[in-house]
């Protein structure tokens, strides 16, 4: 119905459609129900752009409503509790009347407050009416050590009571805290192991007994709500941070988890990542740059050196492929060039958008996050690299550099000198088609992709590669081992080595 033609007094409210759902005992908890019956029997997708619960969460999600419970996420940051919570909204009624001006939104045909009671007998169906939508009906609460029970539940007003020359004692001088001005409606409190003992008492007495003690006046209030929290399993359990009587009347604790996959990970990178964003020059991600963004989070949740308590959020990968995209964005201006694709070394530009969302332990504080961020993706990208080259032979590229080759790489090198510099390594860019390139493609993905190879192959130790990003031959002992044991070979036939060799006369370093 029009917001124009809604009813705007009791009397109208009375004889409307809306009559029929307002007379009757129905709860938040019942019209959450019903709203999701009718949802399940439409087929309608209950949580869209929420993937990989379709088979875990979601249905215990399902339970809990249809059971009409008060239920809690129990999950690791970065696993969508709070985004779900907000989605429940969407099961709430699309327009709902209260008497206009009440501070607890009041149902017109049941009013609790006294102030409502009052103005109902006062005005009958003269008494004025406003409405609600099902976003106005969600509050949300971080619970915090500091949180008081005025803040939660209420407290005692004297300059309301001076100005209308009630006593203190009255139950019109009560200024409402955010619990009963989600009257209602949901009411979510995240991080609830954070709530003082004292306001959980507050929040027990609530869900139990309908009534709430404030200054030691006690007040009468049947709140109709649905509370929902979310809070860390460790704080949730181990701690003891929950008193035992309000766990005990949660209904239902739902187990959030990260993406059990990598293509699910993959997938929820793509959709919530800024990668389709307005700019000059396109933008192209390739499939193994995905891949290795989300392999980052995958290796660094099984890592012993991070602290498996506080996880690695999902956020994670979507902060790196966002990074990574920018540098790559940010190279391609720089050289005036018309599309700009992230490569390996990009990620390494991306350091910033790891270390901050590592809980290191002692081990990996004492190697440090740097450190820590730069051999996950070294990992990551060994793991993608294996998925695509496993049983080919780049025999001839390791030789090149086994020869005496030698090549830098900069992150902001353009595409078109990259080109020329990798097309000098036997047969490398003829490896590209692998991942799916043909000589067709733009430089700015086969420059890419080229670049993969061989960090695929420094992944491997099949190559190294030093801190001025330069490409040589094995690990740095073993290089060390081969020189010498070439120069003594050679010395003994008389043969210089430091005056030539390798391909090309010797080592070049590319500025």
């Amino acid at each position: 119905m029009p917001h124009s033609e809604l009813p705007r007094t009791l009397g109208e409210l009375r004889t409307s459609r809306f009559f029929d759902h307002l007379g009757t005992e129905r709860t938040v908890k019942e019209e959450l129900r019903s709203n999701l019956i009718c949802k399940l029997d439409r087929g309608e997708t209950l949580f869209p752009g929420v993937m990989g619960y379709e088979d875990t969460v979601i249905p215990q999600v399902v339970n809990a409503i249809l059971s009409r419970h008060n239920f809690i996420f129990l999950g690791l940051r970065g696993q969508a509790k709070t985004r779900m919570a907000r989605m429940l909204t969407r099961l709430l009624d699309v327009q709902m009347p209260y008497v206009a001006g009440c501070e607890i939104r009041d149902n017109p045909l049941r009013p609790i407050c006294k102030q409502c009671r009052e103005k109902v007998a006062s005005l009958g169906d003269a008494t004025p009416i406003a409405w609600l939508t099902g976003d106005d009906r969600y509050i949300e609460k971080l619970a915090t050590p500091d949180v008081t029970i005025a803040d939660m539940i209420g407290d005692i007003d004297p300059i309301k009571a001076a100005r209308s020359g009630q006593d203190i004692s009255n139950e019109l001088t009560i200024h409402y805290g955010l619990l009963p001005r989600a009257n209602r409606g949901l009411f979510v409190i995240n991080e609830l192991p954070d709530l003082a003992g004292k306001v959980q008492v507050g929040l027990f007495n609530i869900m139990q007994e309908g009534d709430v003690q404030i200054k030691g006046y006690p007040v009468r209030l049947p709140l109709d709500v649905v509370l929902v929290f979310t809070a860390n399993p460790e704080d949730y359990t181990a701690r003891g941070k929950i008193i035992t009587p309000l766990k005990d009347r949660i209904g239902s604790e739902i187990r959030t988890h990260y993406p059990l996959t990598v293509s699910q990970g993959m997938e929820i990178t793509r959709q919530e990542a800024w990668t389709r964003r307005r700019s000059p020059i396109g933008i192209e991600i390739p499939p193994y740059i995905h891949e290795v963004v989300e392999q980052i989070a995958f290796l660094a949740r099984e890592d012993k050196r991070v602290d498996k308590r506080s996880g690695v959020s999902q956020r994670l990968p979507i902060t790196v492929l966002e990074n990574a995209v920018s540098n790559a964005e940010r190279r391609a201006l720089k050289a005036r060039e018309n599309l700009a694709v992230p490569r390996i070394l990009d990620l390494y530009a991306a350091l910033p958008s790891i270390t901050g969302k590592l809980e290191l332990e002692y081990e990996g504080e004492l190697k440090g996050g740097d450190a820590v961020s730069r051999e996950l993706i070294r990992s990551a990208v060994g793991k993608v690299y294996t998925s695509y080259f496993d049983g080919t032979n780049l025999r001839q590229v390791v030789q090149w550099f086994e020869l005496g080759g030698a090549l830098r790489l900069d992150e902001d090198m353009p595409c078109r000198r990259m080109i020329q510099e990798l097309g000098r390594i036997q047969d490398l860019l003829s490896f590209t088609r692998k991942l799916g390139l043909s000589e067709s493609e733009s430089d700015a993905l086969r420059a890419s992709a080229g670049e993969f190879i061989l960090e695929g192959l420094y992944a491997h130790r099949r190559i190294s590669r030093n801190e001025e990003l330069e490409f040589v031959a094995g690990d740095r002992s073993s290089r060390e081992e081969r020189r010498n044991d070439e120069r003594d070979d050679l010395g003994r036939r008389g043969f210089d080595p430091r005056r030539g060799g390798g391909p090309g006369g010797g080592r070049r370093n590319l500025n």
